[in-house]
């Protein structure tokens, strides 16, 4: 989501898209770069817990970030966003 999209339309449209494309649930895979701090990825890690999420990890060529991949099945639409909102709230994370 870029600085000039209004965040309530930019979920809307996402919600729309993913009801139009996967039958749910489904495994859905999200991807999100922060800077190299453990604590933060183990913020975003959280999130996901008990879901049965498997999540990976890799590290910039530079070392300055880290993407973190996480698939997993997710209920509906409203869920994906959800967790994309809880997310947004670590300093410094992009969502891919």
């Amino acid at each position: 989501m870029d600085a000039k999209t209004n965040p309530d339309e930019f979920y809307a449209k996402l919600k729309t898209q993913l009801a139009d494309t996967s039958m749910w649930p489904a495994a859905y895979l999200y991807k999100f770069i922060v800077p190299t701090d453990r604590a933060k990825a183990v913020q975003i890690e959280e999130i996901f817990d008990n879901m049965g999420a498997v999540i990976e990890t890799k590290a910039s060529r530079t070392g300055k970030y880290t993407s973190i991949s996480i698939n997993v099945k997710m209920k509906d639409p409203d869920a994906v966003i959800k967790k994309y909102k809880e997310v947004g709230l670590v300093e410094g994370v992009i969502s891919l």
